[in-house]
């Protein structure tokens, strides 16, 4: 991915309003991102603990996507898969991510949702760049460029249900 500025982020949301944009938390380590290892940039909100962001390219265009989510319910013991990446992760790793449908459909208050990994290190788990906690990422026969390839599909898929 190549690197992003704070209004290439900004101005990269297609399901908020563009005060909300504008008011959202923003990384403030852009600078320093491993733009070469990921694949979309996402991060959670600091000051609000059910909200993340993910910003990626489709069509050659920026698209964010502001999402929530709810903290973990489950036990220590439950692990759960994210739906991108494949990784596993024990308690409160993976959550449901919700984001409201871009256009006319997001403001009746539609959404879609996908299990992710709750910090959306997703591309830095695939290349070894970050173990999980207590988690780990089943050995595949698929080549890593293969790995990545099968997590963008599946990252356009739900950016086609915000869009649907």
């Amino acid at each position: 991915m190549r690197s992003l500025t704070e209004p290439d982020v900004r101005n990269s949301f297609v399901n908020c309003s563009k005060g909300e944009a504008k008011r959202l938390a923003v990384p403030r380590d852009l600078g320093e991102r491993p733009w070469d290892d990921l694949d979309f940039l996402g991060w959670r909100d600091p000051g609000a603990p059910d909200r993340s962001y993910l910003v990626t390219e489709r069509a050659g265009r920026l698209v964010g996507l502001a999402m929530r989510f709810q903290a973990a319910q489950r036990g220590f013991l439950h692990r759960s898969m994210c739906s991108l990446c494949l990784t596993t992760h024990p308690r409160g790793g993976v959550s449901l991510m919700t984001a409201r449908k871009a256009g006319a459909a997001g403001r009746e208050g539609n959404s879609v949702g996908a299990y992710m990994c709750t910090d959306l290190a997703c591309s830095l788990y695939l290349r070894g760049k970050k173990a999980p906690e207590a988690g780990s990422r089943f050995e595949e026969s698929l080549t890593l460029e293969e790995q990545i390839e099968r997590t963008t599909v599946r990252l356009a898929a739900f950016l086609d249900k915000v869009y649907a």
